[in-house]
């Protein structure tokens, strides 16, 4: 039996990147949601602005999530 390939190193770091394309995904969608919405009422700009800020901030809070875990299961 003969082996073809090895994989030395830690996993960690492909677990962080697979972590990192959720949040990077949610973040285009809360982007493109909140255009779309003060297109079609742009008197509610400034709320939907806010909302995407904290849209974005709770998004990013898995990334948070992501590396910590890298972290924790790598090293």
């Amino acid at each position: 039996m003969s082996v073809l390939a090895e994989i030395s190193g830690s996993i960690a770091t492909v677990g962080y990147g697979l972590a990192a394309i959720g949040p990077a995904i949610g973040v285009g969608i809360v982007v493109g949601k909140t255009i779309e919405g003060v297109a079609r009422q742009p008197e509610l700009a400034g709320r939907l602005q806010v909302l995407m800020w904290i849209g974005i901030a709770f998004t990013e809070a898995l990334a948070f999530v992501g590396i910590g875990t890298a972290f924790m299961f790598g090293y």
